[in-house]
């Protein structure tokens, strides 16, 4: 991914974005996620803390299995908005299975996300979870 150094930055210190996806009909939906950069991709945990439907039947990860294009959302706030900052990552988003890469995904998320992580009981290790996990591989598309 090339990014500016100011965009990788604000990638970096950003807690918080916001996941657009898109249905097989073109309908977008827009879902804040908590995520970690690793410096060539995106990820994000489909935790297990409480949700009205089953993780698999989520909106976002239906729409990412019939249409894997992805549009990330990072930005900063500030009342001063001299300081008011955007980058827009479109990409391809896949469920990422248990093995190396997903445990290397969750070992980031627990650095940046520990308190998340832990408190909803979910993105647990190899030990025992099979959820997928959203793994977003997103190239800078402007």
């Amino acid at each position: 991914m090339n990014l500016s150094p100011a965009a990788e930055a604000l990638v970096r210190e950003a807690r918080v974005a916001r996941l657009a996806t898109v249905d097989a009909r073109g309908r977008p939906h827009i879902v804040p996620i908590c995520f970690v950069y690793d410096g060539a991709c995106v990820y994000s945990a489909l935790d297990t803390k409480p949700k009205r439907v089953p993780v698999e039947r989520l909106l976002r990860v239906r729409n990412i299995l019939v249409n894997p294009h992805v549009q990330l959302l990072v930005d900063r706030y500030d009342e001063d908005w001299a300081r008011l900052a955007y980058v827009q990552l479109r990409g391809v988003a896949s469920i990422l299975e248990p093995g190396p890469e997903h445990a290397e995904a969750l070992r980031l998320l627990r650095q940046v996300h520990p308190v998340r992580l832990d408190a909803a009981g979910g993105a647990s290790d190899d030990q025992g979870d099979n959820r997928g996990r959203r793994r977003l591989e997103l190239d800078l598309g402007m």
